[in-house]
Formats: C-alpha cells, sequence, structure tokens
C-alpha cells in the first residue's frame, strides 16, 4: 500500500515538474502581459458558471521608473490564468483601485515623460486591460497630491473621490477584494 502511495507522490511530482518546466505564458486575455504557469487539473478554480466581481487595491510600484507595474500586471495575470483554465473572460468583472506611490504609473506617455525623461513603461498594459474592460481607477486625493491633471491620466483610467470611496462602493456593488 505504501508503494502506491509513494508511486502515486512521484507521478504527482513529475505532473507538476512537467508544468512548470514549460514556463510561464501570456494570454489570451491580456496577449503581451500576465504570465502564468499550467497547474495540474484538479486545482482549485473558480466556477465556470458563475459571474464574478473583483477588485485589487495597488499602492506599491516597482523601484525604478523604468519598471513596469507588477501589481497591476497581476491583473492581467488573474484574467490569463483564469481564461486559460475554463473561466469565460465575460464571466469576470474587474477593478484596480490604484493609489499612492503607483499613481505615477497611470500617466500618459507625455506626462510620465515630463516627469521621469523617458515614456510610461505601463502604457501598453493599462491600454490593453482598458481594452479588455477592467476598471482602472485613481484615488482624486493621489492625483491632487501629486499634482495630477485630469488630462494627464491614460485613457483608460478612472478618477475617483479617493480609493477609500471606490473600495466602499465596489464592495457594496458586490465585488471581492483579493487582499494582497
Amino acid at each position: 500500500m505504501n508503494i502506491r502511495i509513494l508511486m502515486a507522490g512521484v507521478f504527482c511530482i513529475f505532473l507538476l515538474a512537467d508544468a512548470l518546466a514549460a514556463g510561464p505564458q501570456t494570454g489570451p486575455v491580456i496577449k503581451a502581459y500576465g504570465p502564468v504557469f499550467e497547474v495540474p487539473e484538479g486545482a482549485l478554480n473558480l466556477k465556470a458558471r458563475k459571474t464574478y466581481k473583483v477588485s485589487m487595491d495597488v499602492s506599491a510600484t516597482g523601484e525604478s521608473s523604468h519598471d513596469i507595474n507588477r501589481y497591476i500586471e497581476s491583473a492581467a495575470r488573474f484574467l490569463n490564468l483564469h481564461a486559460r483554465n475554463g473561466i469565460k473572460p465575460e464571466n469576470i468583472e474587474f477593478a484596480i483601485i490604484v493609489h499612492g506611490q503607483a499613481g505615477k504609473d497611470l500617466l500618459t506617455d507625455a506626462a510620465y515623460q515630463a516627469r521621469f525623461s523617458h515614456a510610461n513603461p505601463n502604457t501598453g498594459l493599462l491600454n490593453a486591460l482598458g481594452e479588455a474592460e477592467v476598471k482602472i481607477y485613481l484615488c482624486g486625493q493621489t492625483a491632487a497630491f501629486r499634482g495630477f491633471g485630469e488630462k494627464e491620466l491614460n485613457p483608460s483610467v478612472i478618477l475617483a473621490l479617493s480609493a477609500m470611496t471606490a473600495h466602499v462602493r465596489l464592495q457594496a456593488e458586490g465585488y471581492t477584494l483579493i487582499p494582497f
């Protein structure tokens, strides 16, 4: 009996190693962003026939102004991994609430260039998320504090009164907050 359990464990390790060896892949929802690994079939997943409303809070940014914000990219990862595992993209409504230091990552290329001497590395990601109908909210308090005018924001960005306001409203509308 112990040999069968050991053999099953070894088999599972080979399946997992095989999936990880394939490396991460992007798409199908956000094609150039949000790389995900394959996970063995049977892993806990969302229910295929249910609709989900999901939100994320993003306040952190990369160490360099040249970095894509990996926290914003997590939204692409969430959409890609579920689409790759049988959840229809139209069954997920996604919102990102951005505040604090991460606010700079929502600027247009021109506004970013004026502040950091190069284009915003997040522009392609923001545009792709916008095309996928992800709602991207910027805390109006952050925008005012940091001196970001409405015209300086990527067209995919929606200004909110505050990040706190956006969270309360989205939770009242049935969104589940991803707590990290």
